[in-house]
């Protein structure tokens, strides 16, 4: 990953979490906590838990450790809680970008797993690349779970970016 293609997907990010909250809000907080199956069961366990992994690989990444009890810690139980910090922490996702330098890219992350853990050390461009594949992983299961309640949040593909489909990537 280069620096100009970790931008766009920053805003990539920010754009889809725009939308994705944008047709949540339309839920009743019911209808996003009910347990669809889902594999943090419900619309509200998804949203919270990229939010938390996001703070956590934010941690990493900036050197300031994000401690969690569990990959489904609930931050916040409101909804628009969770949606102005979602909000702050996609401001904090793209000022972190735009500080990165491919040296920056090209160089180590170390640190140590909540899973199990254990030291790890992966180039600093594959984690960048593992933390935005993530968001776009999960997204994937709240547009599933929007749609079982009858919510469209439209085209997620990344080729309708409106900075791509306006030529003005990084």
């Amino acid at each position: 990953m280069h620096l100009k293609q970790a931008k766009d997907m920053a805003r990539y990010n920010q754009w889809m979490n725009e939308r994705i909250y944008s047709v949540c809000a339309e839920l009743t907080d019911a209808e996003r906590r009910s347990d669809k199956g889902a594999f943090f069961k419900s619309i509200h366990g998804t949203l919270n838990h990229l939010l938390l992994t996001d703070k956590l690989w934010l941690g990493r990444f900036l050197g300031t450790p994000f401690s969690i009890d569990g990959l489904d810690q609930e931050l916040y139980q409101d909804f628009n809680q969770l949606a102005l910090a979602r909000k702050e922490t996609d401001e904090t996702i793209l000022a972190w970008i735009s500080s990165l330098t491919d040296e920056v890219l090209s160089g180590q992350l170390l640190y140590t797993s909540i899973v199990n853990p254990e030291p790890r050390q992966y180039e600093y461009w594959f984690a960048v690349t593992h933390f935005f594949n993530h968001q776009t992983h999960h997204r994937g299961q709240l547009s599933t779970l929007l749609n079982q309640c009858g919510k469209d949040c439209g085209v997620t593909d990344l080729i309708w970016l409106p900075q791509v489909k306006e030529g003005k990537t990084s």
